[in-house]
């Protein structure tokens, strides 16, 4: 039987073959759109453009010589409905790439992770991507699971606790946040909470239409800083994720990069992880003043020489520094799963350009730096010395990143540099050898950022 279709003798024949040729022509177009849909954006543009060839081009493209392409006015008419059915089709297509990348929006969907550990300026750094008014942004979402499901440090436990985070991190980056419900105390009634962590440090949640009526006798420790919402409404919080374009995360308890490999190759998402890390020595003595409580050993030590400084605690620093470190190592070597998709930052080089190292994770996260975030970044570091709060995002960034030289003891110092070596060296950090280079601010400790920290 001879496949290529011989011209038509009337115009019956013709319009029956055309639409033959049409049925096999749809199913062509429908089935290269869904396995480009997954690749590129680009797939409606070219179908477009092949679409709008003359008649005499698509009896070209389909083995009929076009000296015989005939003129009837009903050939052009039936190729006009083929025309218009593969339009049809086209918007189809096109409104499942909107569903799939984001409502309203055909750019792809960002997911941007902000991984850092405590007193390191994450907060600070965070609320570059808060700004931005069509990132979702929450703002240490894993404190609840922290604060619920208890893990012993190391071995097992330790593995538990990052596949823990690990997954409630996932459905958070899919506007799941009803993952929130099984941790946050007491528990939600219909969706309802008061409780959620640090509410106001997340504008999307104390917007419109997340920002409910406020309601009576109900007292919410975390409130929305600049306007008066009732209990949050998980419901609509998840529903308002869907609708931004772009979803952003801040997290203080995951520090084991490898964990994160199947977010990262999970087709639903698009992540970009940012880790942030900043001089240890820096951060003991943030912490010190943060979390007073938990440092007392060290305080006394290093002002009276008394209560020896326990093994364990100068271990648990340790063990801090070479977590950070592995997952920055392993970052930087760039396999195949993270490739394009890591970006390492210390906290000196944000506060000593904030609106260039702002510009850079943008461009890194393949996101548009806004005026709105570039008018915070101006108001929020050049605030005046007396408005520098333990927990505030406003600082005088460039006076405020080397405070600390004055205020721990060179002795404390020391004990950082000999466990944190290996990880200050990968960073760019110099050691002190004296109480006088500490406090010499001449004497800079920081060497230049190295151009291959972005993957």
């Amino acid at each position: 039987m001879e496949i290529r279709c011989a011209l038509p003798q009337d115009f019956w024949e013709l319009l029956h073959c055309l639409k033959m040729r049409s049925k096999y022509a749809v199913l062509l177009v429908f089935v290269v759109g869904l396995v480009i849909i997954e690749k590129e954006n680009n797939f409606i543009s070219r179908v477009s453009d092949k679409l709008k060839q003359s008649p005499q081009v698509l009896m070209e493209a389909n083995g009929t010589e076009a000296s015989l392409a005939p003129a009837e006015n009903g050939s052009l008419a039936s190729l006009r409905e083929l025309d218009a059915a593969f339009s049809r089709l086209r918007s189809h297509l096109h409104n499942v790439t909107l569903q799939l990348v984001g409502e309203g929006d055909p750019r792809p969907r960002r997911h941007v992770l902000l991984m850092a550990t405590t007193r390191t300026g994450s907060s600070f750094v965070g609320e570059f991507f808060n700004q931005q008014g069509s990132i979702f942004y929450l703002f240490e979402p894993l404190w609840h699971i922290e604060r619920t499901v208890t893990f012993e440090p190391g071995g097992a436990n330790a593995v538990g606790s990052a596949l823990v985070y690990r997954d409630v991190l996932k459905q958070l980056l899919l506007c799941d946040l009803y993952i929130l419900e099984s941790f946050i105390l007491p528990a939600p009634e219909g969706h309802l909470t008061p409780f959620m962590f640090r509410r106001g440090s997340s504008r999307s949640l104390c917007e419109e239409p997340v920002c409910t009526p406020s309601a009576k006798k109900v007292f919410e420790k975390y409130h929305c800083k600049n306007r008066r919402c009732g209990p949050l409404n998980i419901t609509l919080a998840a529903e308002a994720c869907r609708l931004k374009q772009h979803v952003a995360l801040k997290t203080v308890r995951i520090r084991q990069l490898e964990f994160l490999q199947p977010l990262v190759e999970d087709p639903r998402l698009d992540v970009r992880i940012i880790q942030l890390v900043r001089d240890p020595r820096a951060v003991l003595a943030s912490r010190m003043v943060a979390f007073s409580g938990k440092y007392e050993t060290w305080k006394k030590w290093a002002s009276e020489g008394e209560a020896p400084l326990r093994e364990e605690e100068v271990q648990r620093l340790r063990g801090n520094c070479e977590s950070i470190r592995l997952s920055a190592e392993l970052g930087l070597r760039r396999p195949g799963w993270l490739r394009g998709r890591y970006m390492l930052v210390r906290y000196e080089d944000v506060a000593r350009a904030p609106l260039q190292k702002a510009e850079e994770m943008y461009r890194f996260a393949g996101l548009p730096l806004t005026p709105q975030v570039e008018e915070w970044i101006s108001k929020n570091t050049q605030a005046p010395r007396d408005g520098n709060g333990v927990y505030s995002t406003r600082k005088n960034s460039s006076e405020q990143f080397e405070k600390w030289r004055f205020s721990i003891p060179f002795k404390l110092a020391q004990v950082v540099q000999d466990a944190c070596a290996p990880a200050m060296r990968l960073f760019g950090y110099k050691l002190a050898s004296s109480p006088a280079a500490l406090a010499n601010r001449s004497f800079s400790l920081l060497e230049e950022a190295q151009p291959s920290w972005v993957t």
